[in-house]
């Protein structure tokens, strides 16, 4: 686990599979080469499609190689030197080069924009402090610039019993604390939170939802409302092997006029 992932579980059923894009993503395999060609309709209905691809040559991995429709290109790799350390560098917008070390229940990771020499991005978590206790943090510096020095600094901590998964992480150096909490009901029912504590506002609840997966014939149904008052709802279905359709909207309010739908499939 990374300093990232601390707040997964609650973050994951509140944002993961919710849209308001109409897409096709279809995965296949040209000889060893996993390839992915993602394609959406905008609201004028024109189509954008990005093609990319994942495979792995001398010990070197070529995690994501993508060209999208407007001529940019991703490209990530990664490299295992030794047990325990995997090198990455990734190139979009941008270019870092990063390093992420194991070693018994620490994770530390690091990161360093090659491209312009300006940031350098640090995380440290130790899993398992105390039964179902994690603990992490992170910071920036920025390298170069009038903003040279430290930019960020956080910490974070997380405990999971039985049914409950909670998180604390800090944000804008101290001055809020975000907190997710997932419960599980049972077998086919979870409920999570996400809020923010500050001097400013003693609670702010950013969403509450939850999802179920109890009809088989169904598929997965999710819904959340927002603290700005946006109802969301999307299903999840497999409908042949290896083929998922996520089907998804969302309201204002009582505003009908404000809906949005999504739609995606997946194989």
């Amino acid at each position: 686990m990374k300093f990232s992932d601390i707040s997964k579980p609650s973050k994951d059923l509140l944002s993961d599979d919710y849209t308001s894009s109409v897409t096709l993503k279809a995965k296949g395999k040209a000889g060893p080469i996993g390839v992915t060609i993602e394609t959406e309709r905008s609201a004028a209905g024109t189509l954008s499609s990005k093609i990319g691809g994942k495979f792995s040559y001398a010990g070197l991995n070529f995690d994501k190689v993508q060209a999208k429709a407007d001529g940019s290109s991703v490209l990530e790799t990664s490299l295992v030197p030794c047990q325990g350390c995997k090198l990455t560098f990734k190139a979009n917008k941008g270019a870092d080069l990063g390093v992420e070390y194991t070693t018994g229940s620490i994770t530390t990771t690091g990161s360093l924009d090659v491209l312009n020499m300006s940031k350098l991005s640090t995380s440290a978590m130790c899993v398992g402090v105390a039964p179902g206790i994690n603990v992490g943090g992170d910071l920036s510096y920025n390298i170069s610039g009038d903003k040279a020095g430290l930019s960020s600094y956080n910490v974070g901590a997380s405990y999971a019993s039985g049914k409950l998964s909670t998180s604390v992480t800090s944000a804008s150096k101290f001055s809020q604390f975000n907190v997710g909490v997932l419960y599980k009901v049972n077998s086919d029912l979870s409920l999570a939170s996400s809020t923010t504590h500050s001097s400013k506002k003693s609670c702010d609840v950013l969403a509450v939802g939850g999802t179920y997966t109890g009809l088989g014939s169904v598929g997965t149904i999710k819904a959340k409302l927002g603290s700005n008052g946006v109802t969301s709802a999307c299903l999840i279905k497999e409908v042949a092997p290896k083929v998922n359709v996520t089907a998804s909207g969302s309201v204002s309010g009582t505003d009908l006029s404000t809906f949005k739908y999504g739609f995606g499939v997946t194989m």
